[in-house]
């Protein structure tokens, strides 16, 4: 048995092990996608990102007799999580822990055992996992689709962590879907109706973004998401330093015609976010450290700059309250899938969208996505336990 000890993170060098652990732990899993080291550093660094700036985080690195990094694990508490109504699933006293990697189960239980005494000792009774590191960044743990590598912004994890985590107590609390849909196909007949309805709706209209006014349409997509979403189980509001920082990061993968807002009676009630898979570039530019090959940056920036072929992730999707419970609602988003999906299939070569996350009890989503005939092709299981 290897003899171990567990430490927290306290300086930038420690910092660097941390993230570089990830790739050491995954350099054997083919479907695993580096990401960029720097981005990785970024994103558990205060003052970097500004989930930091509502929310407080310790790291921990597990080590061998030789000083050799053999696991980590982050514990962290989000103030606006905890200032959400408990019903809504987190609430008061709820913390987190996420981004755990081990190399095996006695290292994890002392991972998760130390980030369990960690949250404790600021006042937490409930932990919730693994969250890595906000809900809006890479929620719970994947225990179906390891067989494929995740899209753009969604996590990947071994399929030993499922037995570990549920050995220490905890138990699922919420599943999340993604769903597979082949987009060189026409929709069904009933869909194709229904789109071709609202185009012959003079009150609708569905429009790509404007790039040149980029900042505005954040925000117009901000607010209704804020206000889309406000009432979902998870719901955490995203601030507005959040949505500069990622709107920063995401701006090279914006496309007009494959983020939509729709529009009723000139005013915008709905949106569909789009993504080209940037992973599938990454996969072939990075090393397994998350560093560019020789001409790495020259093959990121040349597919950035014509995106072809590219596959597409639907990362999030709205409609304001006041029409959730309407026809309208489904009708903007099957006009909104079915533009996205003719210019992913027209101007960028692309053959696969994936959609979601979706939570297992959203009935309206669950039901669209089935309806245009996809499949769910991953599995994230969030879990809590009592501390």
């Amino acid at each position: 048995m290897v003899q171990f000890t567990v430490t927290p993170v306290t300086n930038k060098a420690e910092r660097g092990e941390f993230v570089d652990f990830v790739y050491t732990s995954n350099a054997g899993d083919p479907n695993f996608v580096p990401q960029l080291r720097d981005e990785e550093v970024e994103k558990f660094t205060p003052g970097g990102n500004p989930y930091f700036e509502h929310a407080r985080c310790q790291l921990y690195v597990a080590r061998d007799g030789a000083g050799k990094v053999v696991g980590r694990i982050a514990a962290h508490i989000d103030e606006l999580a905890i200032a959400q109504p408990a019903e809504q699933g987190m609430g008061p006293g709820c913390g987190y822990w996420g981004a755990l990697e081990a190399d095996d189960e006695a290292i994890s239980t002392a991972l998760i055992a130390k980030a369990e005494d960690w949250l404790r000792a600021e006042g937490m009774t409930r932990a919730m996992a693994p969250m890595n590191l906000s809900v809006w960044e890479e929620p719970g743990l994947l225990v179906k689709g390891h067989d494929h590598p995740p899209m753009v912004m969604m996590g990947h994890h071994s399929p030993k962590y499922k037995s570990w985590i549920e050995a220490r107590g905890y138990a699922p609390v919420k599943t999340l879907y993604t769903y597979d849909l082949d987009i060189t196909k026409e929709f069904p007949p009933l869909i194709q109706r229904i789109v071709a309805s609202g185009e012959r709706n003079s009150r609708i209209k569905i429009r790509g973004v404007d790039k040149s006014k980029f900042n505005e349409e954040a925000a117009t997509i901000l607010d209704i998401l804020n206000d889309a979403w406000s009432d979902n189980w998870g719901f955490v509001p995203i601030t507005d330093e959040e949505i500069t920082y990622t709107g920063k990061k995401l701006k090279p993968l914006v496309k007009s015609d494959l983020i939509r807002i729709a529009e009723l009676d000139g005013v915008p009630v709905a949106f569909m976010m789009t993504l080209p898979d940037l992973n599938q570039v990454q996969k072939r530019a990075l090393t397994k450290g998350g560093s560019p090959w020789p001409f790495g940056y020259i093959k990121l920036g040349l597919w950035l700059l014509r995106t072809k072929p590219a596959d597409v992730r639907v990362p999030l999707m709205g409609v304001r309250k006041s029409l959730q419970a309407s026809r309208m609602a489904s009708q903007l988003a099957f006009m909104m899938i079915e533009y996205i999906r003719r210019a992913t299939v027209a101007n960028y070569g692309g053959k696969r969208a994936e959609i979601g996350w979706i939570l297992d009890d959203n009935q309206g989503m669950n039901s669209i996505a089935r309806e245009i005939h996809s499949k769910v092709n991953k599995e994230y299981v969030i879990y809590d336990k009592v501390l």
